[in-house]
């Protein structure tokens, strides 16, 4: 058992910040940052409490202290797009109305209480600035195969007409459904032709009109080009994606996170086409974030956005932070589509990381994975994700893969104990409190 190896438990205690509860918990990872142009910071699951303030904290130093110009989270990019119009000052949406476009199943990933708080916050903070030095709220993912077509044509309505009629000839083949699972399938297997050569080529001449667009409408008009422009790069990636899930040749996976990448590439040079440092925060689940090479999933095959981001732009040039829990409670589901609920989180493996940072007796606490420690980290040891479905009857097999701790991250926060995060939408599943097993003896 991992407590048979005290050397590595007085090393983590060494090493270990306590956390304390004010802002001076994150100076050691600040310093960390440096001149650094991405910070990602990670999550143990898609619906604790601390995860989300805790990044939203650190964000706000990042952006106030050390000029971050943007944060980047795993959310559509359409419906990040609303909240980023909202945050930098642009038309009149009330928040709740910005907050209008996350429909999709898991609805409380951004429609969170957390999160709402620090769109609040991004806001207040943009409005005493000048429109280029406002930091804005942009998504990474590739789901919104059907909203972001609508968003080219929207655009190409008000920019070139006539582009927008063919844009809706060149999207055709995405019609009838609206349900991009349903259209993976028929294109996969022959139904429908599909829309991979119309969406190329729709983009292409996006891309090749742009100059146009911009010298006609003038600067103002960047931000809503990129949007545009982002929008129908997700319709490529997705149209492919959604035909990859029953085209059993393309790792789904991989091809998600590879546009995550590309879209963090893309929003940097934007940034830095407008003189701003191009300095982004990510948002996302540490299977995301940390370098799979480390993991079971390089194993398997799967690359991450932490490991393409250490290839790409160098190790240097990302800090990857992840974020662990040993129990509590948690917001998710018990089925993929079903309503949420806040579950207790089961103590976490003897055979875990988790369950070595709990034996410390620190509680709380900040550690940066490097020198001595970081050798005695190497080792693999089991490492617990919960998405947005949990599921403790087959926890092991559902929830824990292999992972070298210290490859895979640069630093990590650890909590002994964590709370579910609030959604804006309280149903009764999610009112209902599910007990650890001892209650009401606590035993």
């Amino acid at each position: 058992m991992i407590v048979r190896h005290p050397p590595l438990l007085d090393a983590i205690r060494d090493a270990a910040v306590p956390l304390d509860g004010d802002d001076r918990d994150y100076d050691p990872l600040l310093r960390m940052v440096g001149e650094r142009p991405f910070v990602l910071l990670g999550e143990a699951s898609h619906g604790t409490h601390e995860f989300y303030a805790m990044r939203e904290e650190i964000t706000r130093r990042l952006i106030g202290e050390l000029g971050f110009d943007a944060v980047a989270v795993e959310a559509d990019w359409p419906d990040a797009y609303r909240l980023n119009r909202h945050v930098r000052g642009v038309g009149d949406a009330s928040i709740d109305e910005a907050f209008g476009d996350f429909r999709r199943f898991p609805t409380w990933m951004w429609r969170n209480h957390a999160v709402r708080g620090f769109i609040q916050w991004l806001r207040a903070r943009n409005a005493g600035l000048p429109a280029a030095a406002r930091a804005g709220f942009y998504g990474l993912d590739l789901y919104s195969l059907y909203r972001s077509a609508d968003a080219v044509i929207d655009y190409l309505e008000a920019v070139d007409p006539d582009q927008a009629m063919l844009a809706r000839r060149l999207y055709v083949a995405l019609d009838h459904v609206r349900e991009p699972q349903t259209y993976g399938f028929e294109a996969a297997t022959g139904l429908r032709p599909p829309c991979r050569d119309a969406a190329a080529a729709l983009l292409v001449e996006l891309l090749r009109k742009a100059p146009a667009y911009l010298a006609e409408d003038g600067p103002a008009a960047r931000d809503e080009q990129f949007f545009a422009e982002r929008n129908a790069h997700v319709v490529l990636h997705a149209e492919q994606y959604y035909r990859a899930m029953f085209g059993g040749r393309s790792n789904t996976w991989n091809l998600r996170d590879a546009h995550m990448v590309d879209t963090l590439f893309a929003l940097r040079r934007h940034l830095r086409a407008q003189g701003r440092q191009g300095r982004i925060v990510v948002w996302a689940h540490n299977s995301h974030l940390g370098d799979a090479r480390a993991t079971q999933m390089g194993e398997r095959g799967e690359w991450n956005v932490g490991q393409l981001l250490r290839e790409q732009a160098g190790a240097a040039q990302a800090l990857l932070v992840g974020f662990t829990t040993y129990t509590g409670h948690v917001t998710a589901a018990h089925d993929w589509d079903a309503p949420a609920e806040r579950r207790w989180v089961r103590p976490a493996h003897k055979d875990s990381c988790e369950h070595l940072l709990y034996t410390s007796g620190l509680d709380r606490f900040f550690l940066p994975l490097s020198g001595t420690l970081a050798e005695g980290l190497t080792a693999p040891l089991l490492e617990r994700a919960i998405g947005v479905v949990y599921r403790p009857e087959t926890e092991l097999a559902s929830h824990y893969f292999s992972a070298s701790l210290s490859r895979q991250f640069d630093a990590l926060f650890h909590l002994d104990e964590t709370s579910a995060v609030e959604p804006l939408d309280i149903t009764e599943h999610w009112t209902r409190h599910e007990p650890p097993d001892t209650y009401p003896s606590g035993l």
